[in-house]
This record gives C-alpha cells, sequence and structure tokens, in this order.
C-alpha cells in the first residue's frame, strides 16, 4: 500500500522537503538540512507536521474509569483542559505505547504514537468492552502541527481567539483560528517551549503558512529526533517497546501505583528493577547508533537504544539500558562503534535542559 499523505504533503513537496515513508506515511525528514532546523528550534523556532500522531477521543459514563483502568498516570485527578503524559500496558507490566491523555469537559482525547495506531485502537476497543464508553478516532480528519522554541509562543500572538502565553504547561484549550475551531495545547516533544495545535485538515496548510511567515523554520523527522534525543526524551520502538517496562526506562514518575488498579500494575508491584535507562556522553565525534553493544571491563552489559551527534550540545550522545548497578553519573564504560571500542561515560539526563526565562522585576 502507497504511504498515507497528510493535509500538508503537497505543503512539503512545494518546500523541497525530502520525504521519507514513516510509520505507513509519507513525511519530511528534513528541509534544508537537521543541524539547521534544530539549531532554529533551539534559538527561534520550528514547526513541525505531526499529524500522522493518532487522535482519539473518549465519551460515555464511565470514560473516566476506563481511562484510569489503561492509563498509569492518574485520570480522576485531573483538571479540566489538563494534559497528561503516560503509558499503556500489557498485563506482564510492559510497554505498548506512551500517550498524552486530554481532560475536557464532555470527556477525554489522547494523543498516540502513529506506528501504534491500529494496535492500540484495537486494544482499547477490545478492553472497553466491559465500559459504558465510547471511542472514536478523529485522526484522518484533523492535522496536528508543533511549534517550538523559545519564540514559538509569542509568534502566535493574535492567531487564536486566546492568550497562549497565558496557557499553562501541559494544559490545552479549544478555541479558534480563522473562525473555525481547534486546539492548542502547551506541549511538545524538543525540550522547549511551543504549542501543539489540532485544526480541520482545510486548514493545515493555511495555519502552516501563516507559522512561517511569522517566522518559524519548517522542520522535519530528523531534527524531531535529534531535539528529543538531547532532551533525553524516550521514544517508542527505542527506549519503550513490549520488552521494557516503565521502570527500567526511568518513567516511574509517570506511573501512580497508588491511585487503585490498572492494567499491567500488579506485575509492576512484583518486579524488581535490575536494569535502567542512563544517558552516555562519548569521546569524540562519532555517533553511536541504536543497537551498538555498551561495554563494561570488556563485558557487554547493554546497547544503545538512540544515539547521535547532539547539534546544540555539541557533543555525541547515547540513551541505553544498563545494569542499575552502573548507572551512577561518571561510570566509565564504552561503546562498540562497528567494531571499535569508544570510551563514554554515563551522565545526568537530560543533555540539554532549556534555560529558563529572566525573572521580571515588579
Amino acid at each position: 500500500m502507497p504511504d498515507v499523505r497528510t493535509a500538508l504533503y503537497d505543503w512539503h513537496v512545494a518546500r523541497q522537503a525530502r520525504m521519507v515513508p514513516f510509520a505507513g506515511y509519507a513525511m519530511p525528514v528534513q528541509y534544508a538540512g537537521v543541524v539547521e532546523e534544530h539549531r532554529a528550534v533551539r534559538t527561534h523556532a520550528g514547526l513541525f507536521d505531526i499529524s500522522h500522531m493518532a487522535r482519539l477521543s473518549f465519551g460515555g459514563t464511565n470514560a473516566t474509569a476506563f481511562l484510569d483502568h489503561v492509563f498509569t498516570n492518574s485520570v480522576a485527578g485531573m483538571k479540566l483542559d489538563q494534559v497528561r503524559y503516560g503509558l499503556l500496558l500489557n498485563d506482564a507490566g510492559f510497554v505498548l505505547d506512551d500517550v498524552l491523555v486530554y481532560r475536557w469537559p464532555y470527556g477525554y482525547s489522547m494523543v498516540v504514537n502513529a506506528s501504534n495506531r491500529g494496535k492500540i485502537v484495537a486494544w482499547l476497543t477490545a478492553k472497553a468492552a466491559a465500559f459504558d464508553v465510547r471511542l472514536g478516532d478523529e485522526t484522518d480528519a484533523t492535522a496536528m502541527l508543533a511549534v517550538q522554541g523559545p519564540a514559538a509562543v509569542a509568534l502566535t500572538k493574535g492567531m487564536f481567539d486566546l492568550d497562549a502565553n497565558a496557557l499553562k504547561n501541559y494544559y490545552a484549550t479549544p478555541t479558534f483560528y480563522c473562525r473555525n475551531g481547534c486546539v492548542v495545547s502547551r506541549t511538545g516533544y524538543t525540550g522547549e517551549d511551543g504549542l501543539e495545535i489540532i485544526v480541520p485538515n482545510e486548514l493545515a496548510a493555511s495555519l502552516a503558512e501563516e507559522l512561517v511567515a511569522r517566522g518559524a523554520k519548517p522542520c522535519g523527522l530528523g531534527a524531531r529526533d535529534t531535539l528529543r534525543l538531547e532532551a533525553a526524551m524516550p521514544l517508542y520502538g527505542h527506549e519503550l517497546t513490549e520488552a521494557i517496562d516503565p521502570l527500567t526506562a526511568g518513567l516511574g514518575w509517570a506511573v501512580k501505583l497508588d491511585k487503585g488498579d490498572f492494567i499491567g500494575r500488579d506485575a509492576l508491584k512484583a518486579m524488581a528493577r535490575t536494569r535502567t535507562r542512563v544517558g552516555l556522553e562519548l569521546d569524540g565525534k562519532r555517533a553511536a547508533r541504536e543497537g551498538c553493544p555498551i561495554l563494561a571491563g570488556g563485558e557487554v552489559v547493554g546497547a544503545v537504544t538512540s544515539g547521535s551527534y547532539g547539534p546544540f550540545v555539541e557533543k555525541s550522545i547515547a540513551m541505553a539500558t544498563v545494569p542499575v548497578a552502573l548507572a551512577a553519573p561518571g561510570t566509565p564504560l564504552s561503546v562498540d562503534i562497528r567494531g571499535t571500542p569508544t570510551p563514554a561515560r554515563v551522565v545526568s539526563l537530560p543533555f540539554y535542559r532549556r534555560p529558563k526565562p529572566p525573572e521580571t522585576s515588579p
């Protein structure tokens, strides 16, 4: 089957983006180049098409109870318009997907990784049979764009019927763009401030064009990946899989074992954590890639899950899973890059943390 085209496909092609297949979609991997796009996000603002992410909705009298049953974080404790990160687990406590849940006056919505859309919709549908809950899939009818960077929120001033600067982090609100309903959330996947915007498909190109005219640089999946790596954000299929539990992945903060029962909870409570996700800085500029063995004392103790040269931190960096005993910052290890052991050391995550805004005088 041909790759699905998002509402912005022609817009990408007209701007000479290099298109690649990704999770069943034709997506831009880069425009001007990964390094240039990465640095634009860190220093000003970048624009991403994230329409391939699945957008689901939930209604019905048992929607809250259902989501608390399948989601590791607390749903009942969410405030209206709040967005919460968490995980969907199988019965053995391993990760099916990492998702965002949004709470609305009329119900909930959820953003799911594109590669997991079919699996997760089928799994949720099966689990919903015991609840009074309605599950909808809005992915094909809408587009989702992300504008990220220190100037991202400011450059949207006047575009929506809201003051985006007043929107708290991990909150969202229904609003209007060009007199049409949309959703704006202060969320992102780059380590920077910014907004994610859901609009009807027919508004996607005009929204993208206006954001670029206001100063956002078009960016592809390549920069999105290096940005999230610098920010130490896990990616499904790399740091998260159906063979990895959330505690090993370093996501215990998104698992509320005391909220009551949820799928995978009993398995997690019984687990003894022996491995954990760590950050590595490597000597030199050679990039460690997924699967590169991690060595300690000449023995293989783990493998790289994500690695690259960090365009902004200007270091070769990687994330890996290693024994807990080797996870302390400063621990010397080495990474086997195509047969050559490269010295590395464990460092605290994230590799990059955005500067705090300067305090203003009253």
